[in-house]
């Protein structure tokens, strides 16, 4: 695993996050119910995950810190620039969590440092 870098955060999910999860959403579940969960994610709280547990969770394949969208966030977190926070729905019937939002971050964060804090809403 590559030498540990501190990554920033900002505090609070940006407003572009909200749609961008319910986009990906939408590929899930019908319009009302993603309106909900975004609603939802919305006012969550912000809690911590360590990288390492959101992508056992997800059961989602970590990208390689050659992707396109990957090399531009590490470059973000090289210049100590701020990420915003993913966005997380529990799936209990796929027994998952959907990174709604955050994927490419997670990944970026993830390429540097396994156990890495990861600040998000989940619902």
């Amino acid at each position: 695993m590559p030498t540990s870098q501190k990554t920033n955060w900002v505090k609070e999910p940006q407003d572009h996050d909200y749609p961008a999860a319910a986009s990906y959403l939408s590929l899930f579940y019908p319009p009302k119910k993603t309106k909900k969960l975004v609603k939802e994610l919305r006012h969550a709280p912000m809690v911590e995950y360590h990288a390492k547990d959101v992508f056992r969770a997800s059961r989602l394949p970590l990208l390689g810190a050659q992707n396109y969208h990957v090399k531009k966030v590490r470059a973000k977190i090289q210049r100590g620039l701020e990420l915003s926070p993913i966005l997380l729905v529990r799936d209990p019937v796929a027994s998952r969590v959907i990174i709604a939002d955050g994927y490419h971050r997670m990944c970026g964060v993830y390429s540097f440092d396994e156990d890495a804090i990861i600040p998000c809403k989940i619902v």
